[in-house]
């Protein structure tokens, strides 16, 4: 990252307050803000920006008489409220302090240490400094498929109309839901959208020929192999669908981004900010990351692709756009549980440079002011 850039943590844990969470007062048990990240971004009708940040809210001791626990809501009684479950300790992997793995199956069965939920935190137009954090309408799951949280929202403004896709948790399925408002603030539920594993839908900020368009990430365990030579790594990439009202999709048969064999930098990649359209292209920030212990290392990439046919690639660049940056964190060192993570979720134009919106090491809300003559 060039010298020039701004770049500043707006938000951190403890400048959360849980006693305005969701969850209070449901819980015979301590909670902490594990994570306050991944923010959502959207430029409002007052110049201000807004982060829909995501609040991992996790148990302070989740193992205690030889099990293991988890948040969860539930309306068993018709009351919608948030519960604990205990696994025994010897059927789980603790290794990752994210989640936990539950031995025994034919296939990975996974837990989550911490319950997410979306809150808006209205920023200044510059995005440096928080002018409200709006508890009042924050997003917290409301239905069985999001018993175990909702997460990484991404807010695409089309028009006088703004989307927000995030991602729903449940043992029911690990689906993308879709949320509208007509103010940025106000948010209310449409639909599932994507029914399978998918982790990064992204809407493009505007229509091609009356179309909407969105980046997709399926989730999977098994991926064909290209063949030897090929400038493409076989794995997870980001794919296009079309749309004629935003809820209901089609994969486009064109791929999108795909990994690139000559870097282990990408062997996984994934979306980041939804697209906006630029006089060269559709500009797209995403993720790739370098295999390293559990997590890995996250970096931001950018791609610009064709305005009329996305699935054109007119340029990108190997090099990685973002960082973690130790600097930053170091302030809230003491609170640190994974590093080298930059997880860019949220952009908004600002005359000569862009706004960018990102998590922190999965702990705090990064905003970047970035010059647009990088991408010339």
């Amino acid at each position: 990252m060039s010298a020039h850039m701004v770049d500043k943590l707006v938000l951190v844990p403890d400048d959360i307050d849980l006693r305005r969470s969701p969850l209070a007062g449901h819980l015979d048990a301590e909670t902490y803000v594990l994570g306050a990240f991944n923010p959502g971004l959207t430029r409002l009708a007052n110049g201000n920006l807004l982060m829909m940040v995501r609040v991992a809210e996790a148990l302070r001791h989740p193992i205690r008489d030889n099990h293991v626990h988890a948040i969860r809501r539930t309306d068993e009684d018709g009351a919608g409220r948030y519960v604990l479950d205990a696994w025994p300790l010897e059927h789980a992997d603790t290794a990752d302090p994210r989640k936990f793995m539950l031995r025994g199956g034919g296939w990975k069965v996974m837990a989550l240490t911490s319950l997410s939920w979306l809150l808006p935190v209205e920023l200044r137009p510059d995005g440096l400094e928080v002018v409200a954090i709006h508890y009042d309408k924050a997003v917290a799951p409301a239905y069985s498929f999001q018993c175990y949280g909702v997460e990484d929202a991404r807010i695409s403004r089309i028009g006088d109309r703004y989307l927000m896709t995030s991602c729903s948790v449940s043992p029911e399925r690990h689906s993308t839901t879709l949320y509208t408002s007509d103010d940025g603030l106000d948010w209310t539920f449409a639909a599932i959208v994507l029914d399978h594993q998918n982790k990064d839908m992204l809407i493009f900020e505007g229509l091609i020929d009356g179309q909407y368009w969105a980046q997709t990430r399926p989730l999977g365990d098994l991926y064909f192999a290209y063949p030897p030579g090929s400038e493409w790594r076989a794995g997870p990439s980001i794919n296009l669908a079309t749309s004629h009202d935003a809820l209901h999709w089609r994969p486009h048969v064109e791929p999108g981004i795909r990994p690139h064999a000559g870097t282990v930098a990408t062997a996984r990649i994934g979306g980041g900010t939804p697209p906006i359209l630029t006089d060269a292209g559709w500009l797209s920030l995403w993720h790739g990351v370098e295999p390293k212990e559990i997590v890995g290392i996250y970096r931001t990439y950018w791609s610009l692709m064709d305005a009329a046919d996305p699935a054109k690639i007119i340029r990108t660049d190997h090099r990685p756009l973002l960082e973690a940056n130790p600097g930053l964190t170091r302030p809230i060192e003491h609170q640190m549980y994974l590093r080298d993570i930059v997880f860019t979720t949220g952009i908004a134009d600002a005359g000569d440079h862009y706004v960018v919106a990102s998590g922190e090491a999965d702990l705090a809300c990064r905003i970047t002011h970035i010059p647009k003559a990088v991408f010339d």
